[in-house]
């Protein structure tokens, strides 16, 4: 649940985005789903979004930027009923956070009312067992580590048993409260990656990849994408990282998927279906790339990141961590370039957790997609995707920038370091940049238009409507102008977002609740100024 601040954050791939309100929503979402079986646990609290310095970085901040950004997502995980929060390794203004009797107590346990338990991150997530329960810690993990001295610190009245008490009360309340959850007979070794779960695991790729380009080739007169068959008879899948099960991270978000559809996989499987001819180049050698390309009517170029490039940090051995640059490697770069050169009907296919800077290539290929970490069908969907079997409908959860010089700072070594109340798409806006792709970004393979904003009583209603020759996911997003934090400035701000499908010719009326201090609101389907409709409340 932790703000997306940067992009070159190891573990942007576990969170929802930049954006405030996008984290509050899904992760309430996740926690009402989950809690159908298990208990919740929302984790970091707070200010976590560096990972190689995790265990020793001051994150300063002042009290309106951490009120106003970097807590209400949690709160809004706590409102939907989560069993437990997972303090943050760092310190936040110099104190712990699994110390922090201020974020602990009197902003978790007091303002907010939460009823369920604290727990440390693991190991290293409390350093003094009677600061940890004197700032409101209930849980040590994994084990007593430095909890064992409870027993002498209550004896010597350094900690009070009343705090133990009340430590003791939250867990077992909330242990009997899940006692009852679930339906125990459903869950079985043999449901572990059945059918009904690939199925699920197979839409939810579909619908985040984000297809960021999709011109026509020179000499061509319809976009690259979705694949056409009467034209395309050959197709280059190119790139070592196509043929990798690149699931992500292998640190506390590892997940071990019994099999994986790697992006050769499922082109592989599609092309043949359809009677296309598959030229493959499964190395990043640049002459085998330049001659499968040559060689076919269509050439897809998959390059990215894997664990080894970002994620919890494992140290030297292990890999992850923060991102060194938000760049390719050179050697993808090239890769790109080189097949590009040699047919100009070159779409890439991106993996990753955030963020990249493309200007060095994008302007020559004519297609590009985000395929994210996709997941155990992820093949499948990038192949659904291309071919036209799916159309895209993924967005943008973060800005990306032209370079990193649009970015506020990131050392991922930082032992102290401010966060200021700017950063993603309000940054880009209070600063005039103009990004590379703003948040919310993401085009279809169809057409929506939107209607004329209006005020109708306590909403904002709008008509979307889809003006093109196929049915598609579209997601509206509305926006308030407001002032957050120590920045006086009312920048437009996401407020909501609805994903509505149409068929051709089909409409429908979004509407968005207004709250009584907004002003001026825009609705749009991304965060860039230039295309948001406005709508102004009044007085």
């Amino acid at each position: 649940m932790n703000l997306l601040r940067h992009p070159a954050w190891g573990r942007a791939q576990e969170t929802y985005g930049e954006d405030s309100h996008l984290l509050g929503e899904m992760g309430a979402a996740l926690v009402r789903g989950a809690q159908r079986h298990v208990m919740a646990c929302v984790k970091h609290f707070a200010c976590y979004s560096i990972e190689n310095s995790r265990f020793k970085v001051d994150v300063q901040i002042n009290d309106a930027d951490l009120r106003d950004l970097y807590l209400p997502h949690f709160k809004r995980c706590v409102d939907a009923g989560a069993a437990s929060v997972m303090s943050a390794y760092n310190k936040v203004n110099d104190t712990w956070c699994g110390h922090h009797r201020s974020l602990l107590t009197d902003v978790l346990k007091g303002a907010w009312g939460f009823d369920g338990f604290v727990m440390s991150d693991f190991i290293l997530g409390i350093r003094s067992a009677a600061d940890a329960l004197g700032g409101g810690q209930d849980l040590e993990m994994p084990a007593r580590l430095r909890f064992r001295r409870l027993p002498a610190l209550v004896r010597r009245g350094v900690v009070s048993m009343a705090r133990v008490d009340d430590a003791v009360r939250r867990l077992v309340r909330t242990q009997l409260r899940f006692a009852g959850r679930g339906t125990p007979a459903r869950y079985r070794v043999a449901a572990v990656a059945c059918a009904a779960h690939q199925a699920l695991a197979l839409e939810a790729a579909e619908k985040s990849i984000v297809l960021l380009k999709n011109d026509a080739a020179a000499g061509d007169c319809a976009p690259l994408l979705p694949v056409d068959v009467e034209r395309v008879h050959r197709i280059a899948v190119i790139g070592r990282l196509a043929t990798r099960r690149n699931t992500g991270d292998r640190g506390s978000s590892r997940v071990r998927a019994p099999a994986v559809v790697t992006i050769l996989d499922g082109v592989r499987a599609a092309a043949a279906g359809r009677g296309i001819g598959l030229v493959e180049s499964a190395t990043d050698d640049l002459g085998l790339a330049a001659s499968a390309a040559r060689a076919a009517d269509l050439a897809l170029v998959v390059c990215g990141c894997t664990f080894r490039d970002e994620g919890e940090y494992l140290g030297v051995l292990g890999g992850g961590g923060d991102r060194r640059t938000l760049r390719l490697s050179a050697a993808h770069e090239r890769l790109i370039e080189t097949v590009a050169a040699a047919n100009p009907r070159t779409a890439v296919v991106l993996m990753g957790g955030s963020a990249f800077v493309t200007e060095s290539w994008r302007a020559q290929v004519a297609g590009m997609l985000m395929a994210w970490y996709p997941g155990m069908r992820g093949g499948d969907a990038v192949a659904r995707i291309v071919f036209g079997n799916v159309n895209p409908s993924g967005k943008l959860p973060c800005t990306w920038p032209r370079s990193e010089a649009q970015l506020p700072p990131f050392d991922r070594h930082a032992r102290r370091v401010r966060y200021g109340p700017l950063h993603g798409y309000r940054l880009m806006q209070a600063e005039r940049r103009d990004p590379a792709f703003w948040f919310g970004f993401g085009l279809s393979y169809t057409t929506f238009a939107l209607g004329t904003p209006a005020v109708d009583g306590d909403a904002v209603v709008v008509e979307v409507r889809n003006v093109g020759s196929q049915p598609g996911d579209e997601v509206v997003q509305f926006y308030a102008d407001l002032a957050l934090g120590s920045d006086p400035r009312p920048l437009h701000t996401l407020r909501g977002f609805r994903r509505v499908s149409l068929a051709p010719g089909q409409s429908h009326v979004v509407r968005f609740t207004l709250a009584p201090a907004w002003r001026v609101v825009h609705v749009g389907t991304s965060a860039n100024p230039r295309t948001l409709r406005t709508v102004e409340i009044g007085p």
